[in-house]
């Protein structure tokens, strides 16, 4: 953890808010300063602008919105990846088309306008746990929101309501309840961004939610797991690791989100 960091948490958060419209640069502005873990609140309407705010390296995340004249909040995302220490970044925009690429430079959130304090609070909540540094056994894995493509639209779904993940070529498949989605990431990478959110690799082509595994069982010398109506196979070598990782799944106390 970096003495900014520490810094940042303990005395409150300096956020900039970066916007080339001014009633939504005051509103968002209005609605943090609001917040007791923000203790400044900087403005700035242009990319450039923005870039000599962040000159003196006080400012710990970036409101930032995406489609701006000149430097776009995406061009600037990618300028800013190549400080030393940048700044967290939470996109606020009015289109939903532009997720995927927000999350793949790595936004800790992406807020769609109007926003409401609640939702505010919550980007607020990820950016103090991006700035403290904290790992993930010193906190509870977040819900995370995974954008998917559908048709020119891009929809939000909470990892949380994922039951397994297939592979599917270089691509992966998402399955919920009631729907899947084809995701361009791939099933190993999956594996290693999931594990501390309870998902365990089973076969070479499935990710399994622990807390959707309604019963793993032994057919015909194989074993296999029962997803709701879905069985999925249990490759022999991933076998005893997944008894493993479901008995202390099942501690009293544990729960399915």
């Amino acid at each position: 953890m970096t003495g900014l960091a520490e810094e940042s948490v303990e005395e409150g958060l300096h956020v900039l808010v970066v916007d080339d419209e001014l009633p939504a640069i005051e509103d968002l502005a209005y609605m943090l300063a609001a917040d007791d873990r923000v203790c400044r609140v900087s403005r700035a309407a242009t990319g450039a602008a923005a870039l000599r705010a962040l000159e003196d390296g006080a400012v710990a995340a970036l409101f930032l919105d995406i489609r701006m004249p000149g430097l776009s909040g995406l061009d600037l995302a990618r300028v800013l990846a190549h400080f030393e220490r940048p700044p967290k970044i939470v996109f606020v925009t009015a289109y939903e088309t532009h997720a995927v690429d927000a999350f793949e430079l790595g936004a800790v959130d992406y807020l769609l306008k109007p926003v409401g304090q609640e939702r505010l609070a919550e980007a607020v909540r990820r950016v103090v746990e991006a700035v403290s540094g904290r790992t993930a056994r010193e906190v509870a894995p977040e819900d995370e929101m995974i954008p998917v493509e559908l048709v020119g639209v891009t929809r939000f779904v909470r990892r949380s309501e994922v039951r397994y993940a297939e592979a599917h070529g270089d691509y992966a498949r998402l399955h919920t309840q009631r729907e899947s989605y084809l995701v361009r990431t791939s099933l190993t990478a999956l594996e290693e961004a999931w594990s501390e959110a309870g998902f365990v690799r089973v076969h070479r082509s499935h990710l399994v939610a622990l807390a959707y595994i309604d019963e793993m069982y032994i057919e015909s010398g194989r074993c296999a797991v029962r997803v709701g109506d879905m069985r999925l196979p249990v490759s022999r070598r991933n076998t005893r690791a997944l008894r493993d990782r479901l008995v202390r799944h099942a501690r009293p106390g544990a729960h399915r989100p």
